[in-house]
């Protein structure tokens, strides 16, 4: 297409797969046939994408935020200390507990999110909800995994620092967690104020 421009592949801190490049359009010109809605409601439309879109990056979250708890799990059943698998000291299963709480309520909001798709009503706020915790979830247990796993999680011969590289960027795609508050205050009112 005339006018649409491909930049160089970026190099991501985290989910080093995704081929991530600018794209550039200068007087680009779209036939309307190839035009999704009307014209000048391009916002509008982007928006309401996010609705479905969202509760797929709380889903997302949720599968990195179950690895890491899978692997710090297995980790702490196998390292022992004084004698004793890490699991069974204290400071090291209540992070796994954490870990499994997060993991737990997370699951229930994006299902929640995708339920109200599934039902045509407005899930925004739901949306929202599902995208902030799951994808803070995902963060929180992403470095508790490596916390668990001590000097060898800091290293490549495990998978938790991969994990704790990719979890970061859930909690800036289709808009920042401060951006999913933000959508969320505005619901405020109408929830809970009688």
């Amino acid at each position: 297409t005339p006018g649409l421009s491909i930049g160089r592949k970026e190099i991501n801190m985290g989910q080093r797969a995704s081929d991530t490049r600018a794209v550039t359009f200068e007087d680009v010109v779209i036939p309307d046939a190839n035009r999704v809605g009307d014209i000048g409601k391009g916002f509008k439309i982007a928006m309401a994408a996010f609705d479905i879109t969202r509760p797929l990056i709380g889903a997302g979250a949720l599968g990195l935020g179950r690895r890491a708890l899978s692997e710090a799990s297995k980790y702490a059943n196998e390292r022992k200390t004084m004698g004793k698998p890490i699991i069974e000291h204290q400071a090291v299963s209540f992070m796994l507990a954490d870990m499994a709480i997060g993991y737990e309520a997370s699951k229930t909001l994006v299902y929640r999110a995708a339920y109200e798709i599934d039902q045509k009503r407005s899930n925004t706020y739901y949306a929202s909800i599902a995208k902030a915790f799951a994808s803070e979830f995902a963060n929180k247990a992403a470095t508790d995994a490596v916390q668990i796993f001590g000097g060898n999680g800091f290293n490549t011969e495990y998978p938790v620092e991969k994990l704790m590289r990719d979890a970061k960027i859930f909690q800036i795609y289709e808009g920042t967690s401060q951006i999913q508050r933000l959508v969320i205050s505005r619901y405020i009112n109408e929830k809970f104020v009688q």
